[in-house]
């Protein structure tokens, strides 16, 4: 700013050394130093302009695309990063993962990576031209904030940036657990519990009917929504129920699963017609059956025998009476 604002007065003051010059030289000396003293100026003035505006020059314009990288494990994410410098010098990139204490993914100059890598990154790293990174076979443990610096030899300033990854196991077909799929009505706290083997960072919503329910007065789900209670069953809540599990890499539908009321009115005819029934049939057995009891010894008993006077056959009377007891016991209970 100093060395433009000279150039005025330095050019002035040169200007005025031809005061006492006659009219003549000093017109024709205008003449030829009018396109010097521009050029002179000009100069300068792209000296000035040149200073200020490597300020631009002297760093590392970098931009991200994305900030949030969404990865499954076992699969691959890509960091990806670019750069504009003016110097053609190539790149030191460097890659950290945001810890209490950060730790070193990779530093590379180029391409060409620099020095030995951690054993938990080895054959798993890719770096690109430009400062991307690729990551293969991830991890849980991969989950995190990757900064990323870029500086190049030339110039003053370092590009930085940060990437948010994240890990996440898939979720297994979720399945629904019922203490009975069977309750009658007026039953308390039947509760319905989603379950699922793997998947990670897991949110859960249910649903009746094809339609989604939400906590009320009847329907309580816990914090996590994995559980749902239903406090009064009714008869409107014999229906098809499904929870569906999700997560930052997917979502999935357990089997639908069906709870099913039965009023109480028809639950004590079916009790009191099969009981009536198999009270009968006890009944019966106890009053007409008597368990055969075999002596060692037999006593003699004398031979009350009867004939029947038609065929002149001896016949034992024992059936006949056992029949009678049966009857008298069957009537002598109901009556």
């Amino acid at each position: 700013m100093t060395v433009c604002s000279v150039l005025p007065s330095v050019t002035n003051h040169a200007g005025g050394l031809g005061g006492k010059q006659s009219l003549r030289p000093k017109m024709k000396a205008e003449k030829e130093s009018p396109s010097k003293d521009r050029i002179i100026s000009q100069i300068l003035l792209l000296v000035c302009l040149g200073f200020f505006n490597t300020g631009g020059v002297l760093a590392v314009n970098m931009t991200i695309p994305n900030t949030l990288i969404r990865g499954t494990v076992g699969g691959e994410a890509l960091l990806s990063v670019r750069y504009v410098s003016f110097s053609l010098d190539l790149p030191v990139i460097k890659w950290q993962l945001k810890r209490e204490k950060s730790v070193t993914v990779v530093q590379s100059i180029g391409t060409d990576i620099i020095g030995t890598l951690r054993p938990e990154y080895r054959d798993r790293i890719l770096v690109f031209e430009n400062g991307t990174l690729l990551l293969h076979n991830l991890r849980l443990s991969d989950d995190g904030i990757y900064d990323v610096e870029i500086s190049i030899t030339d110039d003053t300033f370092t590009g930085e940036g940060s990437i948010t990854l994240t890990v996440d196991e898939p979720i297994s077909r979720p399945y629904i657990d019922m203490e009975a799929s069977s309750v009658l009505e007026l039953s308390e706290n039947v509760i319905l519990n989603c379950s699922h083997d793997n998947g990670t960072r897991t949110t859960y919503r249910w649903l009746k009917g094809g339609k989604p329910l939400t906590n009320a007065t009847r329907f309580v789900l816990s914090p996590d929504q994995k559980l749902l209670t239903i406090t009064r069953v009714l008869m409107a809540d014999d229906d098809i129920y499904t929870c569906t599990v999700e997560n930052p890499v997917g979502s999935i539908t357990s089997l639908p699963i069906r709870l099913t009321v039965y009023r109480r009115s028809s639950l004590y005819i079916i009790l009191s017609t099969g009981g009536i029934f198999l009270l009968i049939t006890l009944v019966t057995i106890c009053a007409c059956w008597t368990p055969s009891k075999k002596s060692r010894h037999p006593t003699r008993k004398p031979l009350s025998r009867f004939y029947d006077h038609s065929h002149q056959s001896p016949v034992n009377n024992t059936g006949i009476q056992l029949l009678f007891s049966c009857y008298n016991q069957i009537q002598s209970d109901y009556l």
